[in-house]
């Protein structure tokens, strides 16, 4: 059974949260338009290994799922959603260190968060990274554009423009292909918006994160492409860089994850 959410009150939102386990704490940070258990529901990912020896918390990043959230660019972007969680940690696991893991949005919140307060963070394991750096500005136009779709015609326009097809052949035995969008209409161009104007610390800033990383990628995904895994694996001091590329390397994360953070 899911245990029930909670709010805290974090720097103008509302952010839903729960936990699992028990042991030291680790922060589950999921990828944008998704929410706190939407990507485990999918299939992507299971990260019921980690809280068997830990204390998993989970939440809606702000507009997401059963937060609530703004109507401006700026508070979507990703170094505002690492003081999000800095914030919420305040709040969740006060006075602890606490191991992180992410996904896509998530994985550039705890690099934000991270560069921000590393004496916080114990662990990083950072998945799906985004593009990033010299890459980023091609996704500018694209989420400008889904954003006005989403503005004038809903979400339903959007997502009728999704091929139901795994992003990854990793992701083939995945339970869903497309996931539900996790944020309210009127809220979604916002996130869009703010996705479009942001992008990672830059690598030397990066660098300077001397926190052990597992850095976890998987083929196929232009959004997710493993060449911003190696960059960023490059670019931490102390990384590892795994790649799936079967549904059989993609179920290994979870016992990989786990012994990591053990």
């Amino acid at each position: 059974m899911t245990p029930a959410f909670r709010l805290a009150e974090v720097r103008g939102a509302r952010l839903a949260w729960n936990q699992t386990g028990r042991g030291g704490a680790v922060i589950w940070a999921h990828g944008m338009s998704s929410s706190a258990y939407g990507q485990e529901s999918a299939g992507q990912f299971d990260w019921r290994p980690v809280s068997a020896g830990h204390r998993l918390i989970r939440y809606d990043a702000r507009g997401h799922g059963r937060s609530t959230g703004g109507k401006t660019a700026e508070e979507y972007t990703w170094p505002e959603l690492g003081r999000d969680l800095l914030a919420l940690l305040d709040v969740v696991a006060p006075d602890e260190p606490v191991a992180a893991i992410g996904a896509s949005m998530g994985t550039a919140t705890i690099l934000y968060a991270a560069a921000a307060q590393p004496d916080r963070f114990t662990r990083l394991v950072l998945t799906q990274a985004p593009t990033i750096w010299g890459t980023r500005r091609a996704q500018v136009p694209i989420r400008q554009a889904s954003a006005d779709l989403v503005e004038r015609d809903g979400l339903a326009a959007l997502e009728r423009l999704t091929t139901d097809a795994p992003a990854s052949p990793a992701l083939a035995q995945a339970r869903r292909f497309v996931s539900p969008i996790a944020v309210r209409s009127v809220i979604y161009p916002w996130v869009l918006r703010g996705s479009a104007i942001t992008d990672l610390p830059a690598a030397e800033e990066v660098s300077r994160l001397d926190r052990p990383a597992l850095v976890l990628s998987w083929t196929g995904d232009d959004g997710h492409p493993v060449s911003s895994g190696q960059l960023l694996a490059d670019a931490l001091p102390d990384a590892r860089l795994v790649v799936a590329s079967t549904p059989d390397q993609l179920h290994a994360w979870p016992g990989l994850v786990a012994e990591f953070l053990s």
